[in-house]
């Protein structure tokens, strides 16, 4: 699991699209107490920062419909509770842009 700390508009599609995806399943597991990668060193940063979590979502949205799809899984806000800044990290900003472009995806970073 994953949440990138760069700017959605440099994610190619399948990281964008991934991110979503992982974003909206770790909501699930932090909003509802599941179990499933509720140890996960990407989930336990996102612990009580909520608001963050649904602001880093409202992002991917943004980027998602300027690239024409159509996203239809809302998160409650009502949910989005806690810190509104996301200042801790599995991997630093600089370490996350080194493993992107390993990947050599389309990701503009």
């Amino acid at each position: 699991m994953r949440i990138w700390d760069i700017s959605p508009s440099k994610l190619c599609r399948n990281h964008l699209l991934g991110e979503h995806r992982e974003l909206y399943a770790m909501w699930v597991v932090i909003t509802e107490n599941k179990k499933g990668y509720s140890l996960h060193p990407e989930t336990l940063r996102w612990k009580g920062k909520l608001k963050a979590m649904y602001l880093r979502h409202e992002q991917l949205v943004s980027e998602m419909i300027t690239r024409g799809y159509n996203h239809q899984s809302p998160l409650d806000k009502r949910k989005a509770t806690g810190n509104t800044k996301q200042n801790d990290y599995v991997d630093s900003i600089k370490d996350q842009i080194s493993i992107l472009k390993k990947k050599k995806c389309s990701c503009r970073v």
